[in-house]
């Protein structure tokens, strides 16, 4: 029996929805990218644990995805497994004054709402951020001068072979788009939030008014990835894109954004290599008429 057919059946054994050649477009914002080989829903700390510990032992390499908003998957796809956490991961809770409790796969957006209704300020700038918790966790998430460092106290994660621990304070590591798990090897499955009382109404009128700046300046009606570039030091990747006219420059189906240069989008039948293919020539222009060069914010899989 092929390893990684075992191991999703195995998942399939334990409860969780496993599923084979997985066209990876389905689950990503960009809406491209092969097939992954098994792709695993995991609905438990337990089961997860226990499909992480066979993967281990039987060398099939896991990939866990959230909400598919930050990476490019290759055409060829993911060769293993990909587990996305879904089930009791996706719980959030009150823990009690201004403390949520909130599972890795829970999205920001969720989590938003559910602080709102609460009455709980201090997360409105995540509202609209199309990630999952972990995933903002992971690469340390931001918008509008605010990032999740600032209201995250802890992360229970665990490790490749299945063991659970927890990371808090200044352990977590946060910086620019960058956390303690940024280097792998650990999964994070849910997190401690700290906020502060508001009110709703005050709360409700902030995460419109963001959610409005949102629509108006970025392409929210094509996929995309967000941002395709980090912030370089002392300027802004979208202004340098298009101060170097590269405003619907296209590849195939993917073209800059007309509306914010940093994003790039699929207009239509994008191929993950189409998108790869304008990273190169705006990086490579960039850096030809700035001497900037642009690093990307998003993770490219497989």
């Amino acid at each position: 029996m092929d390893k990684k057919y075992g191991l999703g059946e195995f998942a399939k054994s334990l409860g969780c929805r496993a599923v084979y050649d997985e066209p990876m477009k389905c689950h990503t914002s960009f809406k491209t990218g092969g097939g992954a080989d098994v792709f695993i829903t995991a609905d438990s700390a337990a089961n997860l644990s226990r499909i992480c510990r066979m993967a281990r032992d039987e060398s099939i390499p896991v990939f866990i995805l959230g909400n598919g908003s930050n990476i490019l998957v290759d055409d060829s796809g993911i060769r293993g497994a990909v587990i996305t956490l879904g089930g009791g991961f996706k719980n959030i809770c009150r823990e009690g004054g201004e403390r949520l409790v909130c599972g890795a796969g829970a999205s920001l957006s969720r989590i938003c709402a559910f602080a709102r209704e609460n009455c709980l300020s201090g997360i409105e700038f995540a509202w609209g951020i199309p990630g999952s918790a972990g995933g903002a966790a992971f690469m340390n998430a931001g918008a509008y001068g605010h990032s999740v460092s600032e209201v995250i106290t802890s992360c229970e994660y665990m490790s490749a072979g299945g063991t659970r621990g927890t990371l808090s304070g200044e352990k977590l590591c946060f910086g620019y788009r960058h956390s303690a798990f940024s280097s792998g090897g650990c999964i994070i499955t849910g997190m401690h939030i700290k906020l502060k009382e508001g009110g709703m109404d005050e709360i409700s009128s902030r995460m419109s008014e963001l959610m409005c700046r949102r629509k108006a300046k970025q392409p929210l009606e094509f996929p995309s990835a967000g941002s395709v570039f980090k912030r370089p030091l002392g300027s802004f990747a979208g202004k340098l894109i298009e101060d170097c006219g590269l405003k619907g420059m296209s590849v195939g189906g993917a073209a800059v954004s007309e509306k914010h240069a940093g994003f790039i989008i699929n207009k239509g039948g994008a191929t993950s290599d189409d998108i790869k293919k304008l990273i190169d020539i705006i990086k490579n222009t960039v850096y030809c008429r700035t001497g900037i060069m642009l690093e990307c914010e998003i993770k490219f899989i497989g």
